[in-house]
Order: C-alpha cells, then structure tokens, then sequence
C-alpha cells in the first residue's frame, strides 16, 4: 500500500501540477500565448507584466492551490500509513515542482515552480514558509527584482529545516526541489549578473 501511494502521490502531483492556469487564461481571454509573450516564461511574473492584473491573481492563486491541494492530500495519505507528514510532502512536491517545470500538456515547457515551490515549503514546515515568504517580499519591494527574491527566500528553506530539526529525508528532498527552481530560473541568474534583469513593478496596467 505505502510504495503504490508513493507511486501515485508522484504520478498525480506531476499531472495535476502541469496544468498552467497562465497559458490556459492567455490563450482562452486574450487569445494569445504567453509563452510567445515577454520573457516567454508561462508564470505569473511574465504573464501579469504582459496583460496586468486583472487575471494574474488567478494565475497566482491556481499556481498555489494547485501544488498546496495535491501535495497536502498525498502527505496525509502517507502520514496514515507511516510515513513523517514532512517527507511525504517533500516527495509530492518534488514530483509538483517537476510536473510545474516540465509539463508533458505543454510539450514539458513550464514555469519555473516557485509558487508550488513556496506551497510545498508551508507544507513540509510552515514556519519555514513563513520565514521564507517574509524574506522574498523584503527582497522583492527593497530590490524589485522578483527572480533575485525568489532564488534567495527559496534557497533559505532547506537551512531553516535543518535548523528547526524536521527529518533529514523531508529536508533532502525540498533540497532538490529547490535546485530543481533555481535551475529553471538559470536565465534569470545570467540576467542579474549582466545588470538587465527587467525590475518587478508594484503597479501595472490593469
């Protein structure tokens, strides 16, 4: 029973992740695709710098409902049968994060899995997910650089798990989903380092 639900938990989490709400609502609202737009990243990022705000919340909210449902359900269904709630969510979030990046709906071209990324972190220990929340909106309004935040307030979580002592498997495990994250934002680091990294703005049009 434990090895089919751990089967299952990366089968479903790698499906259910895949599904990006920023190519489905740019192509069935403005009938163009995001990936064709801007940096051709399909996040919220990309997607609220091309159409403004008026559905990027949406890509916001589905983008962390949808890792944060799936990865729940299935650390819940593996705590019941033994397994650390902890590194049950670590395993679904690494198979999220990777069915984020490489979808096979999309020709296994996604997003970058921050925000599965940041929900499987609440998940795994939610005070590392506050912790790490609080430091990428400090860097982001500070340095408005949203890829530079998000790299750092990510790369904090595996640090603040050994730190708050949860169970090495779960810590190892976020530990990859994370570079996993950082290697999809790879362009983004070439970017920062040449000083062109387009800067996030707080208001955009609507």
């Amino acid at each position: 029973m434990k090895v089919f639900l751990f089967i299952a938990a990366a089968l479903c989490a790698y499906l259910v992740t895949g599904f990006n709400p920023a190519i489905a609502l740019s192509c069935l609202v403005y009938k163009r695709d995001i990936r064709k737009e801007g940096s051709g990243n399909p996040g919220f990022t990309n997607f609220r710098r091309t159409f403004g705000n008026r559905f990027a919340w949406w890509v916001l909210g589905i983008d962390l409902s949808k890792g944060a449902a799936v990865i729940a359900l299935f650390a819940y269904l593996l705590s019941l049968n033994g397994v650390d709630f902890s590194v049950g969510a670590a395993f679904t979030g690494l198979f999220a994060v990777i069915g984020h990046s490489y979808p096979v709906w999309y020709g296994f071209k996604g997003g970058k899995g921050f925000l599965v990324c940041l929900s499987c972190a609440f998940l795994v220990d939610w005070r590392c997910g506050l912790i790490a929340t609080a430091i990428m909106l400090i860097l982001l309004f500070t340095t408005k650089y949203m890829s530079l935040a998000t790299i750092v307030a990510m790369l904090t979580v595996p640090a603040l798990l050994c730190v708050f002592k949860t169970e090495p498997a779960a810590a190892v495990l976020y530990s990859l989903c994370v570079l996993l994250m950082v290697w999809r934002h790879k362009e983004n680091i070439k970017r920062l380092l040449c000083g062109n990294e387009t800067k996030f703005k707080v208001r955009t049009k609507a």
